[in-house]
């Protein structure tokens, strides 16, 4: 960093004390050309020195030039840490020159004495944070704020101190080795990092040691390299082991700052082991009823490695009962299954021997002097006696029975027996649900299968049963086998015409002329397949409009023998054709062909045929079926609506109007027989007023199901229990004002007993007009509130009654 000025001198003496109070540094070069250009005159201009092409260097007219300071971080003096100073040959001391600096940190981390020109450190640096901070310099009249001295470029770089330890990149380290490894196997590289300058002395420079782990690992001091220093590590015996690595600076001396990290280190297997039984022989014991597939035992092999170095093959090496046993390896447990290849038989043979083998998949050539890496050991395996059930000779039997065989006909046979040393009889039973219509049956005792229904093998050609053994001596005991009886066919069946022919005839037809060619058909099935014979019936033959010829293929043809036909004369003609099959016993059949003459054109088109004759084809017209299904849509429709109606009616109340139904009185007409009508109504019901409790019914309405009181005794009408009239009207009045189905209008209720010995006597309106002025009716007063009414018309005097 160069400051310029025209007027500057300074002396040699005095730079000198600046750098060397101040910890201003030069490099070598530099300092020797700041000094050479501080101690010549102003006006100067001899040679310095040479570049290094040689040529020659002249001093410029400069009042001073510094490159760099050098500041110490982590100040921890009280006074404010001093940098330097600046001076101007401008300076004359009488305060007119003010000092200025600006850059990074001035006026905050360094500040200038404006009118001395000393520089100071305001706070502690880290040279950490940051190492050199640049800034300039110039020098103005404090008057004018005229610039005496251009701005000059100077660095202050922050000293390192050591103050920071080394640090790991990863604590802690994780690292994997493989088992015996030998001596100086790499293992890991661990990195420390120091943040102190690298470029000024050891502060940074660092240095690897092992604090723990010894003897088993080193460290390389440079490098941080982990290593192997013990041979022959087995995972087996220790598998993990932790290793403290110190990392120190100042290149290990004392007084250096260091740091620690762990590293774990995990042997990792390698295949250094061979698989060992734990026994030399194994027993395992198996019923004879074990299916097939299934596991007879399971052994296992121990192997102190672990994942695929542990990973093991058993095979059978000798066995006393070959392809009775095999056995596999399951991948996840390492175990051998030994699974069953062929049934048991303890009647037999009750012990089997086999020799098996376990061997390792995954072998490590290193390790071979170790041995083999397989194992050998017996297996014995004993058959226990199970209660077997019987077994039949085969597993399924076909019979075969002709059609024709009569009932009870044996076709024959099954036989199961026993397997076991008791030999138990067998009872024989055919499964119903196989046989639902009891076509067949067998004998309990010999298995021989006969039939109960003639067969017929049109209907069922195959029928499929099942028949069931059982043991005797344990009716647990059973097994089963399908019989499938094949129905042999029998010719019990004659030929018909293959399908139902229409056929005309022209009227304008030829002689000899083919109308029809007609095919027979047959259920059966006779083995050199059908052969079918076709002739005209014997009773048509003199007198036959039509000749029937065999075409020797089993088919016929219907031949015309006459010149025309007439459908006035006969409209329609039925040929009787007799077909005869070849079987033995033959069967024959007569079928007629009905042959309809229509009128045709020339070419032989049918154009028109006899209404009759379609008819007595068709059997019914479609017209006749269209009025016919008509009738019937109708007769449905009437049936619907019938309904309807009666269904609206049952709903209908008794009283429909749209008045207010309140303000209606319904007058029913029907005074009742008196006291001596005795067939109108029973007086027993008042006597028992309970007796009619449970069947009250609404009067607005017809009801939708009537069901009939339950009677009660009645007591006979004697003077005692005349009080029971009373009663009734008082509980009958009672529930009519509570009942929420009474009527909602105005009723007239007519009781026809009154009672004996009533104080009232008769209240009939028909007897009370000529003597109205003789009663007395005062005493209604005293009935309560339900007679106020009839009270105040009929109690009061006369003299209320005029009024």
């Amino acid at each position: 960093m160069i400051k310029k000025s025209k007027h500057w001198t300074a002396s040699k003496t005095k730079m000198n004390l600046h750098l060397l109070g101040c910890f201003i540094g030069f490099s070598p070069g530099q300092g020797l050309r700041a000094l050479r250009r501080t101690t010549g005159g102003r006006r100067g201009s001899g040679l310095t020195g040479q570049d290094a092409n040689g040529v020659p260097l002249r001093r410029s007219k400069r009042g001073w030039m510094w490159n760099q300071f050098f500041l110490l971080e982590e100040y921890t003096g009280t006074d404010k840490q001093y940098v330097g100073k600046l001076h101007s040959d401008s300076d004359r001391g009488d305060g007119s020159v003010k000092y200025v600096l600006t850059g990074e940190g001035a006026g905050t981390l360094f500040k200038i004495d404006e009118k001395s020109g000393d520089i100071h450190a305001t706070k502690r640096l880290d040279r950490e944070e940051k190492a050199f901070y640049i800034l300039h310099a110039k020098a103005v009249n404090r008057f004018t704020n005229e610039a005496l001295e251009g701005e000059s470029e100077f660095i202050i770089k922050i000293h390192d101190i050591n103050d920071n330890e080394p640090r790991f990149t990863k604590d802690p380290y994780m690292a994997r080795v493989p088992e015996m490894s030998d001596i100086g196997t790499s293992v890991i590289q661990v990195t420390a990092t120091d943040a102190d300058d690298a470029t000024y002395g050891n502060s940074a420079k660092v240095v690897y040691s092992i604090l723990e782990g010894q003897p088993y690992f080193s460290v390389d001091p440079e490098t941080g390299l982990i290593k192997t220093a013990l041979p022959g590590m087995d995972r087996e015996v220790k598998e993990n082991y932790q290793v403290v690595i110190q990392a120190k600076d100042m290149a290990g001396q004392m007084g250096g700052l260091s740091g620690t990290t762990t590293v774990s280190i995990t042997l990792s297997d390698v295949n250094d082991n061979p698989p060992r039984f734990t026994k030399t022989l194994y027993e395992f014991r198996v019923p004879e009823s074990i299916e097939v597939g299934s596991a007879v035992g399971v052994i296992r092999a121990m192997d102190a490695d672990i994942g695929q170095n542990a990973e093991m093959d058993y095979r059978i090496i000798g066995s006393d009962g070959p392809g009775m046993f095999e056995i596999t390896t399951n991948r996840s447990t390492q175990e051998g299954v030994i699974l069953l290849r062929k049934p048991l038989d303890y009647e037999r043979k009750r012990q089997y021997s086999l020799r098996v083998q376990v061997e390792n998949v995954h072998i490590n050539p290193r390790f071979y002097s170790k041995g083999p890496f397989r194992d050998e050991a017996t297996i014995k395996i004993i058959v226990e006696d199970v209660d077997e059930p019987p077994v039949f000779e085969r597993a399924s039997y076909v019979v075969e029975v002709k059609e024709d065989a009569p009932k009870n006909t044996a076709i024959g046979s099954v036989s199961a027996s026993d397997p076991d040393d008791k030999n138990s009889l067998v009872r024989y039973t055919i499964d119903r649900r196989t046989d639902m219509d009891r076509v067949f049956n067998i004998h309990a005792g010999n298995g021989s299968v006969f039939i109960l229904r003639e067969l017929d093998r049109e209907e069922n050609a195959w029928h499929n049963i099942t028949v069931i053994a059982t043991e005797f001596t344990n009716p647990r005991q059973i097994s089963r086998v399908p019989v499938y009886v094949r129905v042999l066919d029998v010719n019990d069946n004659a030929p018909t015409f293959a399908t139902n022919y229409e056929t005309f005839v022209c009227e304008n037809a030829k002689a000899n002329q083919v109308i029809q060619t007609v095919g027979a058909t047959d259920p059966d099935a006779p083995l050199g397949g059908h052969r079918f014979f076709f002739n005209l019936a014997q009773e048509a033959a003199g007198k036959a409009n039509f000749s029937v010829h065999d075409n020797k293929n089993n088919t016929a043809s219907i031949l015309t023998r006459r010149n025309s036909y007439s459908t006035l004369q006969k409209s329609v003609h039925h040929v009787p054709v007799v077909i005869s099959d070849g079987e033995f016993p033959m069967q024959s059949s007569t079928n007629t062909l009905t042959i309809r003459v229509c009128t045709c054109d020339r070419k032989g088109n049918m154009k028109a045929c006899n209404a009759e004759a379609l008819t007595a084809r068709a059997g019914l017209s479609t017209g006749a079926l269209v009025a016919i299904l008509l009738c019937v849509i109708i007769l449905l429709m009437i049936v619907v609506l019938f309904a309807a109606l009666r269904r609206q009616r049952k709903k209908e109340p008794l009283i429909i109007s749209k008045e207010d139904v309140r303000d209606n009185v319904v007058s029913y007409n029907d005074e009742g027989g008196g006291e001596e009508d005795t067939q109108a109504f029973d007086i027993g019901t008042l006597r028992n007023p309970e007796a009619i409790e449970e069947s009250k019914q609404r009067r607005d309405i017809v009801p939708e199901a009537f069901y009939p009181p339950i009677r009660r005794p009645v007591l006979p009408p004697t003077r005692d229990n005349n009080g029971d009239v009373r009663d009734f009207i008082n509980q009958r009045l009672q529930d009519n004002d509570s009942d929420p189905t009474a009527p909602p209008y105005d009723s007239l209720a007519t009781y026809a007993y009154e009672g004996n010995g009533s104080v009232a006597e008769s209240l009939s309106s028909l007897e009370s007009v000529t003597t109205e002025s003789d009663q007395d009716y005062n005493y209604l007063s005293e009935w309560g509130p339900r007679f106020k009414k009839l009270a105040d018309l009929y109690g009061g005097d006369d003299s209320d009654r005029d009024s």
